[in-house]
């Protein structure tokens, strides 16, 4: 989205020091909780009387937001963002009338910047039409999570009068974009859209900003994030195998070829059983892998807990008849976390 500058640091100290640190950031944007999302996600106080929503605070809370918009407007942003990700779930009526009403009012600002509001981690549904027809002049869509999104606005003719930032690279995975895919996303909406921008599809909370500066990372880590190895973390018996396939090996052969190979590798039914996932680690198992990691259980110790937690869910789904059994991870924390632990480079 937007280059994040929060408003309330960027405002800190003397007005001259403020009007100062907005030059320096003009060409970014201050990014805000938007106000129906802070309601939505506020609970009453206490002593609140029964049946109150917090949404009859929104006409008082938007009054203060339209008094930062003024005040961001005559320090020179050129555009503020407000991240709507409430909007995602879904809403009721009242509650979209309310996010109508909350940028209706915000977009009469006198000398306000621009405004952008970002949905995202999925589907917009009802509030993309909704923030559509208000006068925002962007809106910004997860087409990750949200993939949905490109459909429903096709259908949207009051996009053409706005910027819509196009949500392609994953906001929340440290793999890297398939940029066809991406790019194949973003031109659909060429002939929908105003102007397109490409964007990531949710805020960068989630993944590393730099792992050049991390220099205390353990062996693995680097690469894992960034594709590439650090000194040291290269093994060049991995990279040796993976030049050596031919083309053959990258042949996958028909559906058939490879439901007979794996019937008669498997040797399961028609249509196999087994869990969805892995099971929920019990709070013993947790400890003991804290236990571990901190030298207060030796490793024979550990591993002797560990199968017995896989032999007490493994146990089960024999007794029920499951054709593929999971030993439930008990031994992971999380993958990854395991798997840079047990990589041997790249």
């Amino acid at each position: 989205m937007l280059v994040a500058c929060v408003a309330a640091k960027s405002c800190a100290g003397t007005r001259a020091g403020c009007a100062r640190r907005a030059a320096r950031v003009c060409c970014c944007g201050p990014v805000l909780l938007g106000p129906v999302t802070f309601l939505l996600l506020a609970k009453p106080a206490a002593e609140a009387p029964p049946g109150f929503s917090t949404l009859e605070l929104l006409e008082p809370l938007v009054e203060v937001y339209a008094q930062l918009l003024a005040e961001l407007g005559r320090l020179g942003a050129a555009w503020v963002q407000f991240d709507e990700p409430a909007g995602v779930a879904d809403r009721t009526d009242a509650e979209l009338e309310s996010l109508a009403w909350a940028y209706r009012r915000l977009c009469a600002v006198p000398g306000r910047p621009k405004i952008l509001v970002a949905g995202y981690y999925g589907n917009p549904g009802p509030t993309l039409p909704v923030l559509a027809a208000s006068p925002v002049e962007a809106i910004g869509l997860d087409l990750v999570a949200g993939v949905e999104d490109l459909h429903a606005a096709a259908s949207l003719p009051a996009l053409r009068d706005k910027t819509v930032l196009a949500g392609v690279v994953d906001g929340r995975n440290v793999w890297r974009t398939d940029l066809d895919a991406a790019l194949g996303r973003a031109a659909t909406l060429l002939g929908i859209a105003g102007w397109v921008a490409v964007s990531t599809s949710c805020p960068l909370l989630h993944v590393p900003y730099n792992v050049g500066t991390e220099t205390t990372l353990a062996p693995g880590w680097a690469a894992l994030w960034t594709g590439v190895a650090r000194d040291g973390e290269r093994d060049d018996r991995v990279r040796a195998r993976l030049e050596a396939l031919g083309g053959d090996h990258y042949r996958r052969g028909t559906a058939a070829e490879r439901v007979a190979a794996q019937r008669a590798r498997l040797r399961l039914g028609p249509v196999p059983t087994t869990t969805i996932g892995s099971f929920p680690q019990a709070g013993q198992i947790r400890a003991d892998r804290a236990a571990h990691r901190a030298g207060r259980l030796d490793d024979a110790e550990y591993e002797r807990r560990m199968r017995m937690e896989i032999e007490r869910v493994i146990r089960p789904q024999e007794q029920i008849g499951l054709d593929v059994l999971v030993h439930g991870d008990a031994s992971a924390t999380t993958w990854c976390s395991t798997s840079p632990r047990t990589s041997t480079g790249s």
